[in-house]
């Protein structure tokens, strides 16, 4: 009998350590996946930052953009695959054409004038987005394709569509690294980042560069938004505060640095969630269930500006400097 007992107790903790595993599988792949999700809005901004030495502010409302158009083309159109290409062209053109008509003048200007110019075109977005789409939010389905849930390892399933979002995220930053190192207009975008007074006197049309890098970057943020609306509901307004942990991300991965963006991307995602789920149960080891709830609340949300300030104290450039 006495065997008996300590057999259930070890199958009772054996299946504890499997669910908490699972569990801890699961807050790991919602961390990378949240990771990938920064690394296609920071790319952008790195790039842009990088190469034209400009802080874009409205690279949010690039990102809502394409939400609301992927959710109002699946709408229409019942297929969300055409939403989501809609949606990625949409923020290519709308921001080759705020390059043109506005961003182009504020190459020779100080970050100040870039910061209200810019800052001005997120107010702008918000009022066209509630002009064309309404106030109401707009929702789009996960498409039935990847609706299913894939198995963990100890039980339990992880959603199909999170998995596909670290996909397309893992093939963007591959695609964009043979972009960059293989590619003619990679050279050309490497050596704007360097010397661009140089590569415009050796003959390359400074103007379309530019604008070619800025709708790539407004495209890659037009991507996470439209595959983010399938998460969340898509509304006026929802750029800002992913657009604060993207500037985040760059900083601690080194500006220009496609590189650091994807790793410091990971670790803001994997750090931010893991700090949500865990901090508050580890406070709750000593506190009252109200008082662990709010500190682990509140310290999870300073997790990342601490993990940002000591990557600065170590290394000032970030992660990847691209002087390095």
């Amino acid at each position: 009998e006495a065997r008996g007992q300590s057999g259930r107790k070890a199958e009772i903790s054996s299946g504890t350590f499997l669910l908490s595993a699972a569990f801890l599988i699961e807050q790991l792949l919602n961390g990378v996946q949240l990771g990938v999700m920064l690394f296609l809005m920071a790319a952008g901004l790195t790039l842009v930052f990088g190469v034209m030495g400009l802080i874009n502010l409205a690279h949010g409302s690039l990102f809502m953009l394409g939400a609301f158009f992927c959710a109002w083309i699946a709408g229409e159109t019942g297929s969300f695959w055409l939403g989501l290409g809609g949606g990625f062209l949409a923020a290519a053109a709308a921001g080759a054409l705020v390059e043109i008509l506005v961003i182009r003048r504020l190459y020779d200007r100080d970050h100040l004038d870039q910061v209200l110019a810019t800052f001005a075109l997120i107010l702008i977005f918000s009022e066209l987005a509630r002009w064309v789409f309404g106030d109401r939010p707009l929702y789009l389905d996960v498409p039935p394709l990847l609706s299913g849930a894939v198995p963990l390892p100890g039980g339990g399933g992880y959603p199909a569509y999170r998995l596909a979002i670290i996909g397309v995220g893992l093939a963007t930053a591959i695609g964009l690294y043979l972009l960059i190192a293989r590619t003619r207009l990679g050279m050309q975008i490497r050596a704007g980042e360097s010397d661009r007074e140089m590569i415009g006197a050796l003959g390359v049309d400074i103007r379309t560069l530019y604008t070619a890098v800025f709708a790539l970057g407004a495209a890659l943020a037009g991507l996470a938004g439209g595959l983010v609306g399938a998460l969340q509901s898509v509304q006026v307004g929802m750029g800002e505060p992913v657009l604060i942990l993207a500037f985040v991300v760059i900083i601690i991965g080194g500006i220009g640095s496609i590189k650091g963006a994807l790793v410091s991307a990971v670790l803001v995602g994997v750090t931010d969630t893991l700090g949500r789920v865990f901090l508050p149960q580890v406070f709750g080891l000593f506190l009252p269930p109200s008082d662990a709830t709010t500190v682990g609340a509140s310290l999870s949300a300073m997790s990342i500006y601490l993990l940002m300030a000591g990557v600065l104290a170590f290394k000032p450039k970030g992660l990847f400097p691209v002087d390095a």
